[in-house]
């Protein structure tokens, strides 16, 4: 018999080991309570990682009660890997996004491609085939080296990962503020397809059914990987460099189509990604959903070297790993199958009527745990938040050179070209991606079909700080515009919450009346929330931005209407919306007052929605030949941004303040269509050329060369990152 020399469970309790771990006094009190004795140094692991933030969402969970999570459309919502939203003839779009924040601030590469590896695994366990990957990505100024380093690691990792997987990165977003320094955020999102039929649930029932585990061998990395996720990142996070996980995309590939056949065996009972917590979160979590206890013998587990205890294995969060469940006598049909895809897969454990997680080591009992409290009772806090005090100085920009604000702004990397970024993605693997980054959300056709899939991701960090009620309402309001630009019905949303710490008095009122506001604009812009995850303690220098990220869905019926659509020269140009002096929280007030001021960010969200569905219906039918919404930067910006990437000039004449083409107001759109159409709340502003770039206003004359504003856009990053500094 192999033993180890763990702390004995007074050890546990007189050194306060839990604490280590990351229980706190209260929570180990009702392990105790839970078990009716001292856990000993496994079981400890395995609450303590159960019941870590990453894992029970015990600071947010209040919270996201408030979102809808139904919907005429809505096959699955919130408590499986993925949700899924019915888009008709059988079929449907499956699609989640998750963080993998602190692991890339440690290890930008593998942090990164990790991130994506795991979002992966979240869509294909549930049956479906990936058809596009996004991201959504935080940094601090790259002004800064490190902030440069981690820019290149993380976008290697992504680029490294998708790329060998074969699933196109379509789209995504990125944003750079000093509140980001040292600790990116790093967002990744994964869609996928699936018939109705296929869809499956991570549930281990059946009495004597077997547990598979397939993939790679189990290793030491990534251990406490939770826990580390569920606490603020300091100068010892360096030394946790052990608890990053490394990605094997060959292996993610080859796991991939495995997994996908096997679910079309008619003998898988359940499935679910090793992911977080690993081994103790899939079993627990598996057994939990089907009201079973779940029995493991870990002395059958693939590891990857000698010794690795069973504490190691629970909480490994090696990654490229499944944990199925199939009918008894079928698991060597399913071994076979692994076996064909040169995959380490094993028979560990059974499916028990105990209502408890057994596990077994050479014949000895580690762990005895009932598996409903392990997995539904960690404890919720409810604490109080702090609303600051507004501040209701007027804004006033007029005295301002704002023709140089308009060049630093074009030439900021939060408002330049990400082509420096995009480029290192491979976006048409597949052939059918419809619509890829650069401008806009991805569009990728459904095989087989004329439907296509848009799907975008953003957040609008500055917004919230500045308002978090409101600002959470734009957050989705924004993606939902960037989804009716491509024509597609906006279907359901998915998000990702990225905050500090909740025990932080101010944190807490950002994260309360943010996600108020997001469920709020869910309700009113028919987007109902499928999936999700949130990451809290998100600093390491001060106090992070509030960065709630939203990815969306829409489904486009017939794609072919965006067949051969170009906009050209002679095309009339209209601003769709009312523009206000709204400047709290915009990117002239970044570049200025580095600052942002707490005050009231308005949006009509029966207007939102109203307008959006008027102009997708104009798009569709073919009245206008292109949507773009105003977001950061204001009216000026996105023009640039337009005529930039189009490599078009302007002539445009608008009816305002020279300081107003950089207010950040809600609900506008930049339309492009044929002269004199009347469109609801639109005016005719000018019209695209062939020549320069050139804007009147009241008081301000903008006057460029194409080239010139292609070369400060496209410019923005690559001279950042080829700094010496």
């Amino acid at each position: 018999m192999i033993t180890f020399t763990e702390p004995t469970e007074q050890d546990i309790l007189n050194e306060k080991l839990y604490a280590d771990m990351g229980l706190t006094d209260s929570e180990y009190d009702k392990v105790v309570e839970i078990l009716g004795r001292q856990p000993n140094y496994t079981e400890t692991g395995i609450f303590s990682v159960m019941w870590s933030e990453h894992c029970s969402y015990k600071h947010s969970k209040p919270f996201l009660k408030q979102f809808p999570t139904t919907g005429d459309r809505v096959l699955m919502g919130p408590g499986e890997g993925a949700g899924v939203v019915d888009i008709g003839d059988n079929q449907a779009v499956v699609f989640k996004v998750e963080s993998h924040n602190h692991p890339s601030a440690v290890e930008p590469y593998q942090g990164a491609a990790t991130g994506v590896g795991g979002i992966i695994r979240d869509i294909v366990s549930i049956g479906a085939r990936p058809i596009g990957l996004l991201n959504s990505l935080r940094f601090g100024e790259l002004s800064e080296p490190n902030n440069r380093r981690l820019l290149r690691g993380v976008v290697a990792g992504i680029g490294g990962y998708g790329n060998c997987i074969g699933i196109p990165t379509v789209s995504g977003e990125v944003e750079f503020d000093p509140s980001y320094d040292g600790n990116p955020l790093v967002n990744a999102m994964c869609v996928g397809t699936i018939d109705h039929d296929k869809i499956q649930k991570g549930t281990a029932k059946g009495i004597g059914n077997k547990v598979i585990y397939v993939g790679l061998k189990t290793g030491r990395d990534g251990i406490h990987g939770a826990t580390f996720a569920s606490e603020e990142l300091t100068d010892e996070s360096e030394s946790k460099r052990p608890s990053v996980q490394i990605g094997d995309p060959f292996t993610g590939k080859k796991l991939m189509e495995a997994t996908l056949d096997a679910i079309r065996q008619p003998e898988l009972v359940g499935i679910q990604d090793m992911g977080a917590a690993g081994l103790t979160s899939s079993s627990a979590e598996m057994a939990a959903k089907g009201e079973s206890g779940i029995a493991l013998h870990l002395d059958q587990v693939p590891v990857r070297e000698e010794g690795i205890t069973p504490y190691e294995m629970m909480l490994s969060e090696t990654q490229e790993r499944m944990l199925l469940v199939v009918e008894a006598g079928s698991e060597d049909k399913f071994l076979d199958m692994f076996e064909g895809y040169e995959l380490d897969a094993a028979v560990i454990g059974e499916v028990t009527d105990t209502d408890r997680l057994e596990l077994f080591f050479h014949d000895e009992k580690y762990a005895d745990i009932p598996v409903q409290p392990l997995s539904d009772e960690a404890p919720v806090y409810i604490l109080e938040g702090e609303a600051p005090a507004q501040d209701e100085t007027p804004y006033s920009y007029s005295d301002q050179d704002l023709n140089k604000v308009f060049d630093a702004l074009i030439g900021h990397p939060t408002l330049g070209s990400k082509r420096y970024i995009y480029e290192q993605y491979d976006n048409q693997v597949g052939a059918n991606t419809v619509q890829k980054s650069g401008f806009g959300s991805g569009v990728v056709r459904v095989e087989g079909t004329d439907k296509a899939i848009a799907m975008a991701i953003d957040g609008k960090s500055r917004y919230v700080y500045a308002d978090p009620l409101n600002g959470g309402k734009e957050a989705v309001a924004q993606t939902f515009r960037s989804i009716i630009s491509t024509g597609a019905l906006p279907l359901a949303m998915t998000d990702c919450l990225n905050y500090g710490s909740p025990e932080k008095p101010e944190i807490y009122h950002q994260l309360e009346a943010s996600t108020r506001g997001m469920a709020e604009a869910c309700e009113m812009l028919s987007t109902p929330v499928v999936s999700g995850n949130v990451s809290l303690y998100n600093e390491s220098k001060g106090t992070i931005l509030p960065t709630p990220v939203i990815g969306m869905v829409g489904l486009i019926e017939d794609v072919n209407f965006m067949a051969g659509v170009e906009i050209s020269a002679g095309d009339a140009v209209y601003l769709i919306g009312e523009t206000t002096k709204s400047f709290a929280g915009s990117q002239i007030e970044k570049l200025i007052d580095n600052d942002i001021r707490k005050q009231t960010r308005d949006i009509d969200l029966e207007l939102e929605y109203a307008r959006g569905m008027d102009l997708r219906g104009r798009l569709i039918n073919g009245e206008v030949k292109k949507i773009a919404p105003v977001g950061r930067g204001g009216i000026a910006i996105k023009l640039a941004q337009l005529s930039a990437f189009h490599h078009l000039g302007m002539e445009v004449e608008i009816d305002l303040d020279g300081e107003d083409l950089f207010a950040e107001n809600a609900s506008r759109y930049i339309v492009i269509a044929p002269a004199g159409l009347d469109i609801r709340d639109g005016k005719e502003i000018g019209r695209l050329t062939d020549e320069g770039f050139h804007i009147d206003t009241h008081d301000l004359t903008i006057d460029r060369s194409i080239d010139a504003i292609s070369n400060t856009w496209e410019g923005a990053i690559p001279q950042c990152m080829t700094s010496t500094d």
